[in-house]
């Protein structure tokens, strides 16, 4: 998550509540960290409060429950190869593939308070997938995301794919029986007079490095060539999301001041919650209601028994119950559903230096991860190890 200030109920039941789920789960290892380069492609003009913003996050998902002991939380730009990875990865990305992504098209539309003519704008999904594939060590690697965010893996699927074209090594044992003579057939037209004469794997991984991207793609993909994994390409984890509207029906987001923070008071709560809005068809208190519109009825869902539920649908559609008292029987068990999350978050916030020792340690283990990915990313992409192996016995050419 970008560091953006404290988190709300909003991001718990779309994000932090699966987070939870996933890392009390045997299966897998989870990697959750605070986005702090990422917060720079938009809001680059003020970082001032990007630091206090980060353990404001991570004190909530301390508080919403995820445990250090269980997942890595970490802390981005502690991770300098996420930055390394980044660069690589841009450098093979097409400008086009950028360009159409669809958040960075409705941003321009309608952003218009922030300067967003930038290469960190719009190269954000190369860091993105930087940010995803430098932790898939040799095991299947899986992003939870909802429907919505699933287009923005494709594309890191798809920029890893052609980084692997680029820099992965054909494993010929892999392959079928007679590729690389068939690879060389198909492109003997094209060999100069310095390429290797022999019909081997070597001429054959010398005529692919010849040819454009799509080509080299569909000659591997005929002749059924493997590539190395250099990067592992992601996976979907779809995570169902339950509808989570705004104090005012929009999307809930703190740009808005439509949204309630796991760190609000009591007070704040009935205030903000008595204004909310409700089914429009109830203008008067007589008046009968739909509860499958009203976003009253969509936090009940979240935070109340089956019996207050029955209840608020029962008394809306039958105008038994007016909005004022459905709202306020919400309030009250929002207030109990908090109150725990509230304070495990007072708890860490009077001990700010063990939230910066989770960060810190948690950066730590992620950067060993890192590390790993980046040791091999780079003998795939320059092949020093191979040089200086070739130097130190003497066959260097």
């Amino acid at each position: 998550m970008r560091p953006t200030g404290r988190l709300h109920i909003g991001h718990y039941f779309g994000a932090l509540q699966n987070w939870v789920r996933l890392q009390n789960d045997p299966e897998y290892d989870c990697f959750y960290f605070i986005a702090d380069w990422h917060a720079l492609t938009s809001d680059y003009a003020d970082t001032s409060q990007v630091a206090q913003n980060t353990i404001e996050i991570v004190t909530d998902y301390l508080a919403a429950g995820l445990d250090p002991k269980k997942c890595v939380i970490f802390q981005q730009s502690q991770i300098h190869e996420h930055a390394e990875l980044h660069l690589l990865l841009s450098m093979v990305t097409p400008l086009s593939w950028l360009e159409r992504v669809p958040t960075y098209k409705e941003a321009f539309e309608n952003v218009t308070n922030k300067d967003l003519h930038t290469y960190g704008f719009l190269g954000y999904p190369c860091l993105q997938t930087a940010d995803i594939v430098i932790y898939g060590n040799n095991l299947p690697l899986f992003v939870p995301v909802g429907e919505d965010q699933v287009s923005h893996v494709e594309l890191s699927r798809e920029i890893v794919r052609r980084f692997v074209v680029f820099f992965g090594k054909e494993d010929w044992a892999k392959s079928e029986k007679g590729a690389a003579k068939s690879i060389i057939a198909s492109l003997r037209n094209r060999l100069p007079a310095s390429a290797p004469n022999d019909p081997d794997e070597k001429t054959a991984e010398y005529l692919l490095r010849l040819v454009p991207y799509d080509e080299r793609q569909s000659l591997l993909a005929n002749n059924k060539v493997p590539l190395v994994e250099v990067l592992t390409e992601p996976s979907v984890l779809l995570t169902k999301t339950p509808r989570i509207p705004g104090l005012d029906g929009r999307k809930m987001s703190k740009s808005y001041g439509n949204a309630i923070t796991l760190s609000e008071s009591d007070d704040d709560i009935r205030k903000k919650t008595k204004v909310m809005v409700t089914d429009p068809a109830r203008k008067r208190r007589t008046d009968p209601g739909n509860p499958d519109v009203c976003p009253v009825y969509d936090w009940h869902k979240l935070f109340s028994p089956q019996e207050t539920l029955d209840w608020a649908a029962h008394g809306c559609r039958t105008a038994g119950i007016g909005c004022i008292e459905c709202k306020s029987k919400m309030a009250d068990h929002l207030i109990q559903w908090i109150a725990p999350v509230r304070e495990r978050r007072l708890e860490y916030e009077k001990h700010p230096r063990r939230v910066l020792e989770i960060i810190d340690a948690g950066s730590k283990t992620a950067r060993a991860e890192a590390q790993t990915t980046m040791s091999r990313v780079r003998e795939a992409v320059f092949g020093w190890d191979k040089k200086r192996n070739e130097i130190a016995s003497g066959n260097s050419q």
